[in-house]
C-alpha cells in the first residue's frame, strides 16, 4: 500500500461542503465512541451497524456516503483496539483510552461516493454533501494503476489548502543488489545521526532557525485575538482568522522541511547499507525532560525512523532496533562502563585507553548489538505495524509518511 496526495482545487462552496463532511465524520466517530461506552461488549461490526442507525436519526448524517460513515466507524474502532492491545500488553503508564474527537482535518471514503476522470485529473463525489468536482494537482500519475487497485481515498484541510490523498494497493518490493555494508546509527541533538564509521550529519534544526518568525507572526495573531468575544461566546475576526492561517502555514513549512530531510537522509543510508541498527528511543518519554523537549521535537526522530523502516522493507534491507540502554556508557573497544555526563561529548576510557567521539562510541556499541539481534528486525515505531503499512485506513492526523518525491 502506498499513498498518492494531490492538492484539490475547486470553489468556496465547495470548500464549506468538504468542512461540513469533515464534521459530519467527526460526529458519528464520537457517536460511535459514546456507543462502545455505553454498550458493553460492542464490536466492531456493532459499530458499522450502528452508522445506520445514526443515519436514520440525523439528516446530516444520511448525507454523508454509507461507506465513509462505515470508515468514520472504523476509526473509533482502531483507537478502541489500540488502547486493549496496550491494556493486554501491560504498557507502563497511561494506556490510550479513546478520547472525542474535537478538532478533525478529515473525511475518508472507501470504494463507492467517489469517480475519477477519464484523464484522471479530476475526482468527483456523488454523495449529498455536495463536493461536487474537484482538480488534482500533482505530480503523480494514477494512469499506471487500476481503479480497482485505490482501496481508498481521504479529504484533507491542512493551512494551505485541502489536499486528496489515494491508498493504492500495490507491491512495495524493489530488488536491489547487495552493497556488502552495514552501518550502526545514533541517534542526537548535536549530531542528527552519527555512525560507527565517524560519519556524522549535523542537526538541520529547522524549527529553531525559524522560531523568530514564527514567534512575530505569533504575536500578531494574539494582538488580533478579542476575550471580550470569547466570553460573549461571539466569533473572533476575520483579521484573526487571516493571521492564525498565516501562522499555521509556517508551521506547516517548518514541518514539511523537517518530513523531506529525514526522508531524504533515510533514503541515502538504506541505499548505502544491507543492514542498519538504530536505537529503539521511547520519544514520547523523552520530550517529557521540560529543558530538552523543543530540541528533540525539532530533531525528527521518529519521522526519521518511520522513514528508514519503510525504505527498509521497499529495498529489502535489514533495519534492526536496539536497546538504547547504556550505548553511550559503555567502551566500544573494552566493553567496560565509562560513565558520563550529556556535556561530555567525548568518550575517553580510563581502562583501555581508548578515545572517540561519544556519538561514534555509542554506534559502534548500536552494530554490535544489532549485529547480535536474531529475529529482531523492524521494530516498529509507530505501533505494530510499520508506517508504510496503511492497511485499511490511513494516519489520523491526516498526514501520509510514504508520499515519495520523484526523484526517490
Amino acid at each position: 500500500m502506498i499513498i498518492y496526495e494531490f492538492k484539490v482545487k475547486g470553489k468556496d462552496k465547495q470548500y464549506s461542503a468538504i468542512d461540513d463532511a469533515i464534521r459530519t465524520s467527526q460526529f458519528i466517530q464520537n457517536k460511535c465512541l459514546r456507543y462502545w461506552m455505553d454498550e458493553k461488549g460492542a464490536g466492531k461490526y456493532d459499530l458499522n451497524k450502528y452508522c445506520a442507525v445514526l443515519a436514520a436519526e440525523f439528516p446530516f448524517a444520511d448525507e454523508l456516503n454509507s461507506m465513509a460513515r462505515q470508515s468514520a466507524a472504523e476509526r473509533a474502532w482502531s483507537a478502541i483496539s489500540r488502547f486493549y492491545d496496550n491494556c493486554k500488553k501491560k504498557v507502563k503508564g497511561k494506556k490510550g483510552f479513546p478520547r472525542f474527537k474535537k478538532h478533525s482535518r478529515c473525511v475518508e471514503y472507501k470504494t463507492s461516493g467517489w469517480k475519477l476522470s477519464s484523464t484522471r485529473k479530476a475526482i468527483t463525489f456523488s454523495d449529498k454533501k455536495g463536493i461536487g468536482t474537484l482538480k488534482l494537482k500533482g505530480t503523480y500519475d494514477l494512469n499506471y494503476y487500476d481503479i480497482k487497485q485505490i482501496k481508498r481515498v481521504r479529504l484533507v484541510r491542512r493551512a494551505d489548502g485541502y489536499y486528496a490523498q489515494f491508498a493504492v494497493d500495490i507491491d512495495l518490493k524493489v530488488e536491489a543488489q547487495p552493497v556488502g555494508q552495514v552501518v550502526g546509527i545514533d541517534l542526537g541533538l548535536k549530531y542528527f545521526i552519527a555512525d560507527n564509521i565517524g560519519n556524522v550529519e549535523p542537526s538541520p534544526q529547522f524549527y529553531r532557525k525559524s522560531e523568530k518568525q514564527l514567534n512575530r507572526a505569533n504575536r500578531k495573531k494574539s494582538k488580533k485575538y478579542d476575550k471580550a468575544k470569547k466570553t460573549a461566546n461571539k466569533p473572533q475576526s476575520n483579521n484573526y482568522h487571516k493571521a492564525r492561517i498565516r501562522y499555521a502555514r509556517k508551521h506547516l513549512g517548518v514541518s514539511r522541511q523537517r518530513k523531506e530531510y529525514c526522508k531524504r537522509l533515510a533514503y541515502s543510508v538504506i541505499q548505502s547499507n544491507d543492514l542498519v541498527a538504530y536505537e529503539d528511543l521511547n520519544v514520547k518519554g523523552l520530550v517529557r525532560n521540560t529543558q530538552l523537549a523543543k530540541s528533540i521535537s525539532d530533531a525528527g526522530w521518529s519521522t526519521f525512523r518511520s522513514w528508514l523502516e519503510y525504505f527498509g522493507h521497499k529495498y529489502g534491507k535489514v533495519t534492526v532496533a536496539v536497546s538504547p540502554h547504556n550505548t553511550s556508557q559503555n567502551c566500544s573497544n573494552c566493553g567496560k562502563k565509562v560513565k558520563k555526563s550529556l556535556s561530555t561529548r567525548t568518550h575517553v576510557c580510563p581502562h583501555c585507553g581508548y578515545v572517540a567521539d561519544r556519538d561514534v562510541n555509542a554506534s559502534i556499541n548500536i552494530l554490535r548489538l544489532g549485529l547480535s539481534t536474531v529475529g529482531h528486525t523492524g521494530t516498529y515505531a509507530w505501533g505494530d505495524l510499520p508506517s508504510w503499512a496503511v492497511g485499511a485506513t490511513l494516519l489520523s492526523n491526516g498526514e501520509s509518511t510514504n508520499q515519495e518525491s520523484p526523484l526517490l
